[in-house]
């Protein structure tokens, strides 16, 4: 029996959503995956302006939200992983942000 792998370095972002608490991310090769907002407190904490200004980069190895200086790589989402910004940076970006 043979096994198809797929590398998560060759899948890409095609396509970006944010619905009330879950980012859906449309991969290249037909598949759709969703992630809590949570996961990223700076996407938590956006206005829905905010969040729906993102743009593919690295030919959809990523998402980057301008407004939030936000990158997430679509391999740390299909890995599984979280945000892995340190709570000082957080801290700092949310008073810079409260004014």
């Amino acid at each position: 029996m043979s096994t198809l792998t797929i590398e998560i370095s060759e899948l890409k972002a095609d396509h970006v959503k944010i619905a009330d608490d879950t980012l859906f991310v449309d991969l290249s090769d037909g598949r759709s995956i969703a992630v809590p907002v949570a996961w990223y407190p700076r996407l938590f904490h956006a206005t829905s302006l905010e969040k729906n200004n993102w743009r593919l980069i690295g030919r959809g190895e990523g998402i980057h939200w301008p407004d939030l200086d936000e990158d997430i790589s679509v391999e740390n989402i299909l890995s599984g992983r979280p945000s892995q910004e340190g709570q000082s940076s957080f801290k700092k970006w949310l008073a810079n942000r409260n004014g």
